[in-house]
């Protein structure tokens, strides 16, 4: 009997050890999706939309915590869901919130009838865009209630609010918060 016995217990020993390694990648797996879902979520950048603020193939951390605690502001820069492609996240400049009103006159941008001091968009004009099929946008546009209005920071090269309207403030996943990747770009938002 005391032959079964230790025979048993070695059997149990790679199951317990097998055992251990799946709880332990299932508590992994569930906190990288709880800090991705309600604390920071990484984003690569595919476009030249950003630029020169933030450079075609930088990671970037983008916080949710901000929005727990405060209401978006014009000069955030924000994830959001793309209006047009599902599934896809993109990443702009909050340039005016719920109630205001956007003007484009000249090559320079307007927030109610103030014009924007933007010397991260290097001195690329905002013009208007010719907009997506299923939009009308006039100027000068006052972006509804619980939307905002975001445009990328190089204006020359930028689909955006001027293209597919304002969006809702539901859309939005984050605030970019930092840089991290590549090293000589790492830096604060």
């Amino acid at each position: 009997m005391g032959y079964g016995q230790h025979a048993s217990t070695q059997s149990r020993g790679p199951l317990r050890s097998l055992l251990s390694w799946v709880f332990y990648i299932v508590v992994i797996v569930g906190l990288v999706w709880l800090v991705q879902t309600f604390v920071v979520c990484p984003y690569t950048i595919p476009s030249g939309s950003m630029e020169d603020t933030i450079e075609v193939g930088d990671n970037v951390w983008s916080e949710k915590i901000t929005y727990y605690f405060r209401d978006i502001e014009q000069g955030d820069i924000v994830t959001f869901d793309d209006p047009e492609i599902a599934g896809r996240t993109l990443i702009k400049r909050v340039i005016a919130t719920g109630g205001q009103t956007v003007d484009l006159i000249d090559g320079v941008v307007y927030v109610d009838g103030e014009p924007l001091d933007e010397p991260y968009t290097q001195g690329k004009p905002s013009e208007p865009l010719k907009t997506a099929s299923d939009v009308d946008i006039s100027y000068p546009y006052t972006v509804p209630d619980g939307y905002i209005w975001v445009m990328g920071d190089n204006r020359t090269s930028s689909a955006d609010s001027r293209y597919f309207g304002p969006i809702p403030v539901s859309s939005v996943s984050g605030r970019a918060a930092m840089i991290y990747w590549p090293l000589d770009h790492i830096g604060v938002l």
